[in-house]
């Protein structure tokens, strides 16, 4: 089987149906995080609570993650160009490591907001409108998750999965806000559990943030596959028939999948054309049965351990992941 070349890959993985599913999903969720941020803004201005105000914020940092993805999915799905021959896919990974900073920047002035204003009395108790913020965001955003990841799996998509991961983090920040605020409403001398409140919401922030920026950074600096990943592309080849040995592995991440390196010993005997059937085949393999892989680069030897054991030198281990 002739092997896909890169320009084809990345034509497979940014299908106009793909790429319309992905916005269409992520259009959704920007009108709904836009809503419900200012849903529970309003509810904690008018329900004096710096929690709901927080997790109204947090709601924000769902609905700059859309904007990104949006924005993002326009350029990082380009085909490869004579700029960019292994595509633009790290762009995707540079605004995320931008959205993540300024996640950071905004639970920063949060935490320092609600610290500050710590030992100021509150002038009333927080309204029920704050509660019901609090209890609306829960549901819709569990349901936003749910639809989000549904679409997400249909189309494969990890960067509609992270999103929707984004979204449940958000329903889960409600919950210790609305009740520290149901706690403050009815019990007038624990309302500083509302500023308390504000500062666990900010390290749900904060979390999310580091969710979204660790894979990004570690694409940003060639990070390669783990080692069961590594064994499992290790067995998809050697599995295939004519290749006796894997060896000189190499994987890095480019976007949301691996660019995959490595080295296969075959028959020193077999003509040319089998040689590149045996390839083809390898990259094929790889690329419908591995761990998310986006391109593969096979390169033939010929086995030379034969001779070897002929010419008395010994043999050499044939099943290493890297030699």
């Amino acid at each position: 089987m002739p092997a896909l070349d890169s320009t084809e890959v990345d034509a497979l993985s940014t299908k106009p149906g793909h790429v319309k599913g992905v916005s269409h999903a992520t259009w959704i969720g920007l009108i709904v995080n836009i809503l419900l941020s200012a849903l529970k803004m309003a509810g904690g201005v008018i329900g004096s609570s710096q929690a709901i105000i927080a997790d109204g914020v947090h709601s924000l940092s769902d609905s700059s993650t859309d904007i990104a993805i949006l924005i993002g999915v326009r350029f990082w799905s380009r085909p490869p160009d004579e700029s960019h021959p292994y595509g633009h896919r790290r762009i995707e990974a540079v605004v995320t490591v931008f959205i993540g900073l300024v996640l950071v920047a905004v639970a920063a002035g949060l935490v320092y907001n609600a610290l500050v204003t710590f030992q100021e009395p509150h002038p009333k108790a927080p309204g029920r409108i704050a509660i019901c913020a609090s209890l609306i965001s829960i549901v819709s955003k569990e349901v936003l998750y749910r639809w989000t990841a549904a679409i997400g799996r249909r189309l494969k998509s990890r960067a509609l999965l992270a999103n929707a991961w984004h979204h449940r983090s958000d329903a889960f920040s409600s919950i210790p806000a609305g009740i520290a605020v149901t706690i403050a409403l009815f019990y007038s001398s624990l309302r500083f559990l509302d500023h308390l409140a504000a500062v666990v919401v900010s390290f749900f922030i904060l979390r999310a943030a580091w969710t979204i920026v660790s894979p990004a950074l570690k694409e940003l600096v060639d990070c390669g596959a783990s080692r069961k990943d590594c064994e499992k592309i290790q067995a998809i080849s050697l599995a295939i028939p004519g290749i006796r040995s894997v060896h000189a592995l190499r994987t890095r991440y480019v976007g949301p999948g691996l660019m995959v390196d490595l080295h296969v010993l075959v028959d020193p005997g077999i003509t040319v054309w089998q040689g590149h059937n045996i390839a083809g085949e390898v990259k094929h393999r790889l690329l419908s049965e591995g761990p998310d892989i986006i391109d593969v680069i096979v390169h033939l030897e010929p086995d030379e351990e034969p001779v070897i054991r002929a010419n008395g030198i010994g043999s050499i281990g044939t099943k290493d992941i890297d030699r």
